[in-house]
C-alpha cells in the first residue's frame, strides 16, 4: 500500500501524504462487533481537566480485536480488510467455521479469502497464531503475549514486528522492535508476519485542522508559559527556559525513567539501541 502526494491545490494539501486504501474492502463495518468511545475532553468524572490538549475530534466507535485467538482448531475465513480509526493497523474480519465472528489486527500480506487458524500443531504461516515453541527459528511475528493466555501486548502497530531468535529450557529470546533482546516464555502465543499499515510512519497530517479532526488541541510551549504554570516558563525576553523538563519537573532528555529493580530486568539480555 503506497501513500498518495497530492496535488497542491490548497495550503493543506501541499505538504500532504496521505495514506493509500487500495488494500481495503468495501462496505460497513461488522457492527456486533463496535463500541461507541465516550469523548472525555480530557476531564475526570469530578469535571476537572486531568490531561490538556485533549477535545473536540470526529465521533469514532471502537473494533472489538480479538488479541487472544482462544478458538484452537477452528478455521476462520477472512472476510474483508478494514480501517480502524482508533489505531495504526488495519483489521481483518474473521468468519470462524463456527459461526464466531472477530477482528485481529491484519499482518502484511493477508488477502481477502485466506483461512486462517490458532493452535499448537498448525502451519507457521501468515496471519495464523501459535505457541513460539512451534515457530521456526528466524520467523517474523507481532502480537505476542508476555504472559500466557493474557493476549497479546508487543508488536501491535502498524509495520512493527518481532524476530524470533533462539529458543532454551522455558524461554525464547526475541529481538523487540526497538533493538532490544529479551526472553519470553516459550509457551506465550505469537501470530506469524508482520503488522499491516507500514507506510503509516511517513504519513504527513498537511494541516493543524486534521489534528483537531482526531481530537488534539493546539499545544503550548513550556518557554511560553510563565512561572507559576512550568518549570521552564518566565524570564525576560526569549528565554531559553533551562534544561528540559517536564511539568512536574522531571528532567528530560536522558533522564532515566525505568525502575532500577523492575521484575523483568533478568530477562533483559541487550538493552535497545540509544
Amino acid at each position: 500500500m503506497a501513500l498518495k502526494k497530492l496535488r497542491p491545490i490548497t495550503p493543506g494539501t501541499r505538504h500532504r501524504l496521505a495514506p493509500g486504501f487500495e488494500d481495503l474492502t468495501k462496505g460497513r463495518p461488522e457492527k456486533s462487533l463496535l463500541t461507541p468511545i465516550k469523548k472525555t475532553g480530557g476531564r475526570n468524572s469530578n469535571g476537572r481537566m486531568t490531561m490538556r490538549y485533549i477535545g473536540g475530534g470526529h465521533k469514532q466507535k471502537s473494533r472489538n480485536v480479538d488479541f487472544v485467538r482462544n478458538k484452537p482448531g477452528v478455521p476462520a475465513l477472512v472476510k474483508s480488510i478494514e480501517y480502524d480509526p482508533t489505531r495504526t493497523a488495519r483489521v481483518a474480519l474473521l468468519y470462524y467455521a463456527d459461526g464466531f465472528k472477530s477482528y485481529i489486527v491484519a499482518p502484511q500480506g493477508l488477502k481477502v479469502g485466506q483461512t486462517v487458524i490458532a493452535g499448537e500443531d498448525v502451519a507457521p504461516e501468515v496471519g495464523n497464531a501459535l505457541p513460539l515453541t512451534k515457530i521456526p527459528v528466524g520467523t517474523i511475528i507481532h502480537n505476542v503475549e508476555i504472559k500466557p493466555g493474557e493476549g497479546a501486548s508487543i508488536a501491535r502497530s502498524a509495520g512493527s514486528f518481532v524476530q524470533l531468535l533462539a529458543r532454551e529450557g522455558a524461554y525464547a529470546t526475541l529481538k523487540m522492535p526497538s533493538g532490544e533482546m529479551r526472553m519470553v516464555l516459550s509457551r506465550c502465543m505469537a501470530t506469524v508476519g508482520a503488522v499491516s499499515n507500514p507506510d503509516h510512519m511517513n504519513e504527513s497530517v498537511g494541516k493543524a485542522g486534521r489534528s483537531r479532526w482526531r481530537g488534539i488541541r493546539p499545544r503550548t510551549r513550556a518557554v511560553a508559559m510563565n512561572p507559576v504554570d512550568h518549570p521552564m516558563g518566565g524570564g525576560e525576553g526569549r528565554a531559553s527556559g533551562g534544561h528540559p523538563r517536564s511539568r512536574k519537573g522531571l528532567l528530560a532528555k536522558g533522564k532515566k525513567t525505568r525502575h532500577p529493580k523492575k521484575y523483568s530486568d533478568h530477562l533483559i539480555i541487550a538493552r535497545r539501541k540509544k
